[in-house]
């Protein structure tokens, strides 16, 4: 008994201890050379989308410098005999100038390659590259999806990238593809990168991905972050979608007018996915949505865009966007809206019709499933209401964690796994086709212990020492330390303090023992 209590001790210990700051520790972030992100007459940033129908279609998009101006896409069924290639079909790709230039922090000219593969063959593997005729890549395989509408698949959906791409993001993306290497696509759902024009964030954003943009199709949907002035001095003419965004990407042209590519769908055996700009022209989109929504025959229907009708963070409700939507979704019966932009994570469902959800009806019906994750390295608080004075009840939530999840769908079966960037799985649960199109929702979560949040997680704002804590309230009594920025100045280790008092506030700078460098 006392062996067991001493372990337990220990185990606390050992917790707290990792949640903790063990040193001044200055962050050093990569600085990447001016010409990393050009272009070059080999082909980069390959990467599938799929067309409407991804049973015969696929689509490939890549980028080189203007001095290639005539480019191929070669595709064959993939065999284990290396000369498949003898088998392949040859098309020339549609190749569109993007000059960005004068485009501040784009500064750039390329020219992007895409081609539609059309009339392939459901549930084949194929394999496929790119060039010039001289300078081609390597071969890449995907695989179409099944004709079969009972036949199981699954696809990974991920929440806001942008910020620390290609440190940290790097790693989410790839466990996520470890997890799941049969998976048929993934969902971005928003914000991949932050600042919409930037080469240099595109550029992390598809080295980070590296093999996986061009072997698991993408299909996404622009966040607020992939709009943005195209040029400060005429902001009149607003904000801009990311200048690179219809270049370096082949959507389904299927959406409303004036919004190609950013809303669109696509239609698998027995599912339809949706995909809408949360960004403008709600009213527009909700119209067409109605329109898609009445002559689907899909059992199961699933939605992603960017901002989510219900918050997981606190201060960044969506009413507006929610009156207008939800109505929808609740009428068409939407299984699962897969939402970002909040930073943190949240699941949560409304009732159908008239069921009330509460604790004794979880394995009760239910209606619209909605998710927020994040995928990238910046973090926000939850809500501390979760999704009180709402439709929805929110069923888990996490804060400071790295998530993807994975959705798997067969027949008249769904199940949802939300999994840590180090594989743990976090979340799960499973909702069941009933033959009236209603959906039996079973809770999975009960076994996967505590909830994450800031205070049981490794730090996410530099932590002060409690010496020099200590120190310093005792030498401006009264103050209250508001924030913490451990930083290298001239290579000496320096903490930039925030305390304020009332209305008073002064920036302090200490050296790493605590010393007052400076005060403002």
């Amino acid at each position: 008994m006392h062996i067991r209590i001493l372990f337990l001790f220990l185990g606390i210990l050992i917790f707290e201890s990792s949640c903790k700051a063990q040193e001044i520790r200055v962050y050093k972030e990569p600085i990447f050379a001016n010409d990393w992100s050009k272009p070059s007459i080999h082909p980069d940033r390959i990467i599938l989308n799929p067309g409407q129908n991804p049973s015969s279609e696929m689509n490939v998009t890549w980028r080189t410098t203007t001095e290639i101006e005539v480019a191929y896409a070669e595709i064959a069924p993939a065999t284990a005999a290396p000369k498949f290639w003898r088998n392949a079909q040859t098309y020339t790709a549609k190749t569109e100038n993007l000059n960005a230039k004068e485009v501040p922090m784009a500064e750039v000219e390329a020219n992007y390659h895409s081609v539609e593969f059309k009339n392939l063959q459901p549930g084949q593997l194929y394999g496929y590259r790119v060039g010039d005729g001289e300078h081609w890549s390597e071969w890449f395989q995907f695989k179409t999806a099944s004709a079969d509408p009972k036949e199981r698949f699954s696809f990974l959906y991920v929440g806001d990238a942008q910020n620390y791409i290609l440190e940290l993001w790097a790693r989410l993306i790839r466990e996520g593809y470890r997890k799941a290497p049969d998976a048929d696509f993934i969902i971005h759902a928003g914000d991949l990168i932050n600042y919409a024009h930037r080469e240099q964030e595109w550029h992390e954003w598809f080295t980070a991905g590296g093999f996986i943009h061009s072997m698991l199709p993408s299909l996404s949907v622009p966040g607020n972050h992939e709009y943005n002035y195209l040029n400060n001095s005429n902001r009149e003419a607003g904000r801009a979608l990311s200048i690179q965004w219809k270049p370096q990407f082949t959507f389904p042209i299927n959406g409303p007018e004036g919004l190609e590519e950013t809303a669109y769908f696509i239609d698998y055996p027995d599912v339809k996915f949706i995909f809408l700009d949360s960004n403008r022209d709600h009213e527009k989109q909700a119209a067409w949505l109605r329109n898609i929504l009445k002559e689907n025959k899909k059992k199961w229907t699933i939605v992603s865009y960017h901002h989510p009708l219900f918050s997981a963070s606190s201060g960044r409700d969506n009413e507006a966007l929610r009156a207008i939507w939800k109505p929808i979704f609740d009428e068409f019966k939407v299984d699962l809206a897969l939402q970002g932009h909040d930073h943190s994570y949240a699941r949560g469902r409304v009732s159908l019709g008239e069921n009330v959800l509460n604790g004794t009806n979880l394995r009760d019906l239910t209606g619209t499933v909605y998710v927020v994750s994040v995928s990238g390295g910046k973090m926000y608080g939850l809500n501390p209401n979760a999704w009180e004075g709402t439709e929805a009840v929110r069923d888990r939530a996490a804060e400071n964690t790295q998530l993807f999840q994975l959705i798997s769908i067969e027949n008249n079966s769904l199940k949802f796994e939300s999994y840590t960037a180090v594989g743990e799985l976090y979340d799960a649960f499973e909702l069941a086709k009933n033959e009236d199109g209603s959906n039996t929702f079973l809770e999975l979560k009960t076994d996967l212990g505590p909830e994450y949040r800031f205070e049981n997680t490794i730090p996410y704002e530099d932590q002060l020492p409690s010496e020099i804590e200590s120190k310093i309230l005792k030498k401006y009594s009264g103050y209250e330390i508001r924030r913490v920025i451990f930083k290298e100045v001239e290579g000496q280790t320096r903490i930039e303090l925030r305390i304020q008092k009332g209305e008073i506030q002064k920036i302090l700078l200490l050296d790493s023992k605590g010393k007052v460098l400076s005060e403002n």
